[in-house]
């Protein structure tokens, strides 16, 4: 049996905007379900129902996924008292329920998933999974010699267990900067960092560029954001759902 829902939701949903500025559009008479006007907000609908808005016929989607650039100053939080969040550069969209995939850290940019999947969310961020995710990393100095070779081996950042194998290339194989891209299949608690640190250097500015197999959309200026594409959903749940399991804990990212 199909879900019956509030008409707002269901407005909201197919990215009218939020539950409050739908609740208007139904109640200015620009709905019609099953070819009939709705001037109440809160009729039941099923998701599958046949609804219109100014005569243009509406899709539901249960869930919703969006790519944020992350700027630098924000929190990969819902609320936070005394920062910005991510969730709050998301205008003009019903964020109610939405949420952030994984975290990063406060300084850090680039790419975040934002949903309200759940099931995805889990999938993605699990430590019994080895999603990619890479990242532009500049440092104060040029790592060691034997940087490539620690990395793939395991690098010990001083935790219980050495972290799992990473890949790190020069970003510019010819340049003189110390900028790295650093590609790593978990995410512990400034992982980063760490490693970079470990490795006998500092982070000045870290981005991430990619996850799961999505990549940061560079059109997208810090603090910006777009609905996923419908392969882009796809990529992430395919490597979600066939990532190997591993039994290491995961405590964060960035």
């Amino acid at each position: 049996m199909d879900e019956l829902i509030r008409l707002d939701r269901f407005l909201s949903g197919c990215g009218t905007g939020s539950r409050k500025s739908a609740a208007g559009l139904i109640r200015a008479g620009r709905v019609k379900v099953d070819g009939n006007i709705i001037s109440d907000p809160g009729h039941k609908v099923s998701e599958h129902a046949s609804v219109t808005l100014d005569g243009s016929e509406l899709k539901y989607e249960k869930y919703s996924y969006y790519m944020l650039n992350k700027p630098a100053g924000c929190v990969s939080a819902v609320k936070d008292a005394l920062s910005d969040t991510v969730i709050s550069y998301l205008k003009g969209v019903n964020t109610n329920g939405l949420f952030p995939i994984g975290r990063l850290d406060k300084d850090t940019e680039g790419l975040l998933l934002i949903t309200n999947d759940g099931e995805l969310c889990h999938a993605l961020t699990s430590p019994r999974r080895h999603v990619q995710k890479a990242y532009y990393t500049a440092c104060d100095k040029p790592l060691a010699k034997d940087a490539v070779k620690r990395l793939a081996s395991g690098l010990d950042i001083g935790d219980d267990t050495p972290c799992l194998p990473a890949i790190l290339t020069k970003a510019d194989p010819y340049g003189e900067d110390p900028a790295y891209l650093l590609t790593l299949t978990e995410g512990r608690f400034h992982q980063v960092k760490r490693m970079i640190y470990t490795l006998g250097s500092n982070v000045v500015y870290l981005k991430r560029l990619t996850v799961g197999g999505v990549k940061l959309d560079e059109s997208l200026k810090p603090g910006e954001f777009r609905p996923l594409t419908h392969d882009e959903i796809a990529i992430l749940k395919s490597g979600a759902l066939s990532g190997e399991k591993d039994s290491r804990d995961e405590n964060g990212e960035g």
